[in-house]
């Protein structure tokens, strides 16, 4: 059995269980609502869910489920600008990129469906965090299990992760 060490300044913060109870107790509202706060290396990373991503979720029948749960778990790990871009197997906060060829379902439900369109929800979120639309960034949260999708905004004092949906696709 392979050991698995976790990155340095690893907090592991939540256990599934208090992750579930987390999302049933959510009042999701206009533009999140924050499910927790994760620390790694002294940075505070505000991990945040919309009504948008609860959606997709139920729709996937993945709200709620020991998939989700772990992945929501995975932002603990934090955003590390230096291991921004995945080559696969890792788990983690990974930039998602309008260059990568072929365009995949990711890129299409976090570009054209949310950002490049003009009646989602990202000037709320923009406006809220205090930035331009254009300032944040395609991610997605990865796990084994699943990828959830959504924006990230760097700021002086914190990291923030709005998540907006879900894909199950392996590409």
């Amino acid at each position: 059995m392979v050991a698995l060490t976790r990155p340095q300044g690893y907090t592991d913060a939540m256990e599934l269980a208090e992750a579930k109870e987390r999302l049933k107790a959510l009042n999701l509202g206009l533009p999140w609502t924050v499910f927790h706060t994760f620390e790694r290396n002294g940075r505070a990373l505000h991990l945040a869910l919309t009504e948008r991503l609860r959606k997709a979720a139920r729709k996937e029948k993945l709200w709620g489920s020991n998939e989700m749960l772990i992945t929501l778990k995975n932002a603990s790990y934090g955003f590390d600008p230096g291991g921004a871009r995945s080559g696969g197997g890792r788990d983690g906060i990974f930039v998602l990129d309008r260059d990568f060829r072929p365009e995949n379902t990711m890129m299409h439900k976090v570009f054209s469906r949310f950002l490049d369109h003009p009646h989602s929800e990202a000037d709320d979120i923009a406006r809220a965090l205090g930035v331009k639309r254009s300032e944040l960034q395609a991610v997605r949260l990865v796990s084994h299990h699943l990828r959830l999708l959504g924006v990230l905004a760097q700021l002086p004092d914190a990291d923030w992760l709005v998540l907006v949906d879900c894909d199950r696709d392996k590409d």
